[in-house]
């Protein structure tokens, strides 16, 4: 057993709450830019006064709809300016905010707004609208309905801001604050609820005092990235706990914040926007890897591309033993013209490092990202820790782990292996659940559900998840994150998720990426236009997946390695049910699904 804890450097008093930065800098730092806004196409500044306006306009308009201190208002929508600016609104008006992803099911829906006894909600778009409209009159707590986007048939001002700006016409500057104020650092600030890769997702309560203590101790922690002058653009879904923390970072720190929603136009919007810090899952780091090797390849510059990617782990590798030779160095230099110069302007050619979290990154990419001159400091944490307990930062990074504990947490490896914390972040409780908050919460330790393993200077490795561990026929247990991390690395491959539990041996399922799929079908002669699902018994594409397999089997023992794999016909998605919204796979789902390719997998 290891403990390691890191001494509290911040404290955050009774009486604050999230919304006491939103008035210090409109008042200190009035004409500083506070956000960049997509209006028609253009970047449009919103300066600290600005905002400030806008949140007291809307909060108003929540007072005068009747919304009382402590009550719960959900907020369904993509990642956009509004959810930040209704966010701040909803806290100054004395309330909670209950965050729901858009991309969720009716069911969910009515699942979070019944649970929470939400009296209000703010949904994106008519969609969105119909599906909570007609849980209204089945959930006595819920009475109103706001709509972010207009609805064009409809003639009237449906959109939430402007409508709730001009219903709050009458209520004074003064009652706003008086609410604000009202609120202190015990209070209630979201209900989150987890995103549910099994059962029912439970909601976590997250007070004022957790997202302050954590905000205060990430922007003192990243010295070099939390500084006014930096900007930061936000893709993340605001439902989860990671986007959410960064954006009250860049509010506390005054770092110039702006919103995109669509991943799919992400390398034009951060070439547009050109942000200093990149926030990123492990998944869209692959594709910026993946998507870059595969148009080299395309233009016959693929080997060109792999000996540089090569040369920059080389090099990020020499930087724990002393730095590289003269001629690692000349090489680097060189590949940095060629190359990663090229590779940095994907994400918009200013971008001082990536923050990481969500899922295990892993070193092969942390070691690339390094070498090209784009840190990636990866951190670790849960809803219920409020996202970061643990992480690298500029001056203290170790690839390969999650980082040292921020100020004023400590972290455990029990004696099964599991990681357990402790936070000024970690949540008050489970709403409505004290069973499972007293099985979470023992002595003031939070029990993670993962495994990990603590070096002797504090670094955390995250080694598995406790309830995936797979345990095989002949008892060998087998952590699957590894190897799926290896597999997924390959450009061809999309997902994976190994089997084996009970089994004779290990085996894996096997996603292709549509968008390297295409590529490779010319470059191997295959039929124009010919689908995932037309090739998964292609003997030169199993040929290529199998490569992919025999990789990931080197790094582990032979009765850990993947014996059988099975090529699926289509990917996992979120809207398919497989993936989280953070793009965690759904292994039940998953099992469930395709249990009939599982078991030809088994079968003989």
């Amino acid at each position: 057993m290891r403990e390691f804890t890191v001494p509290a450097i911040t404290t955050v008093d009774d009486g604050e709450n999230l919304t006491d930065v939103l008035w210090a800098n409109a008042e200190r730092f009035a004409g500083s830019t506070s956000f960049r806004r997509r209006i028609d196409g253009a970047w449009i500044d919103v300066t600290a006064r600005q905002f400030a306006g806008q949140v007291t306009a809307v909060a108003k308009g929540l007072i005068a709809a009747g919304i009382e201190r402590g009550d719960r208002i959900a907020l369904m929508s993509k990642t956009r300016y509004e959810w930040t600016l209704l966010d701040y609104a909803i806290w100054a008006a004395g309330g909670s905010t209950v965050p729901i992803y858009e991309t969720s099911s009716a069911e969910q829906v009515e699942w979070i707004l019944s649970d929470s006894g939400a009296k209000a909600v703010v949904v994106e778009s008519l969609a969105h609208r119909e599906t909570v409209q007609g849980l209204v009159d089945r959930l006595g707590e819920l009475a109103l309905v706001w709509q972010i986007d207009p609805t064009a048939s409809s003639g009237r001002p449906d959109a939430a801001i402007d409508e709730l700006t001009a219903l709050g016409a009458e209520i004074s500057d003064n009652a706003v604050r008086e609410r604000a104020t009202s609120v202190g650092a015990e209070d209630l600030a979201t209900l989150i609820y987890t995103s549910g890769t099994t059962g029912r997702p439970k909601g976590c309560e997250i007070t004022h005092r957790n997202l302050l203590a954590v905000t205060r101790s990430a922007v003192s922690e990243f010295t070099g990235l939390m500084q006014p002058e930096n900007s930061l653009l936000l893709f993340l879904p605001l439902a989860h706990v990671f986007a959410r923390i960064i954006q009250c970072c860049c509010v506390y720190a005054r770092i110039t914040l702006g919103h995109t929603p669509d991943v799919k136009n992400l390398v034009v919007e951060l070439a547009d926007f050109r942000p200093t810090v990149v926030l990123a899952v492990p998944r869209v780091l692959e594709k910026v890897y993946n998507s870059a090797r595969q148009k080299a390849h395309a233009d016959g510059k693929g080997r060109i591309f792999d000996i540089a990617a090569a040369t920059a782990v080389e090099w990020s590798r020499a930087q724990e033993t002393g730095g590289a030779g003269l001629t690692l160095r000349a090489k680097h230099a060189l590949f940095d013209q060629l190359v990663y110069s090229k590779l940095r302007a994907v994400l918009g050619g200013r971008c001082l490092a990536a923050v990481s979290g969500g899922a295990p990154l892993g070193e092969r990419l942390g070691h690339f990202f390094r070498g090209i001159g784009v840190l990636v400091l990866e951190g670790y944490g849960l809803t219920e820790t409020s996202a970061p307990a643990t992480v690298n930062t500029e001056k203290n990074v170790r690839i390969g782990t999650v980082g040292q504990p921020l100020p004023g947490v400590t972290v455990k490896i029990d004696d099964d292996g599991e990681v357990l914390i402790k936070s000024p972040g970690l949540l008050r409780r489970y709403w409505h659940n004290d069973q499972v908050t007293q099985e979470a919460l023992l002595d003031g330790w939070f029990h993670t559900g993962d495994l990990g393993e603590l070096d002797e200077d504090g670094f955390l490795r995250i080694t598995g998840r406790k309830k995936e561990i797979i345990v095989t026929a002949a008892g060998k247990n087998v952590s699957p994150a590894p190897l799926e991390d290896r597999i997924r690395a390959h450009r061809l491959i999309s997902q994976c998720m190994v089997l084996g539990d009970k089994q004779r041996f290990i085996a894996a399922l096997v996603t292709l990426d549509a968008e390297a799929l295409p590529a490779w079908r010319a470059e191997h002669g295959k039929p124009a236009g010919s689908s995932a699902a037309d090739l998964v018994d292609d003997p030169e594409l199993r040929a290529e997946v199998q490569r992919a397999v025999d990789d990931a089997n080197k790094t582990v023992s032979r009765a850990e390695a993947i014996r059988k794999f099975r090529i699926l016909s289509g990917d996992f998605t979120e809207d398919g049910g497989q993936l989280t919204p953070s793009l965690k796979v759904k292994r039940a789902v998953v099992a469930k699904e395709f249990a009939a390719e599982i078991e030809t997998l088994y079968a003989g």
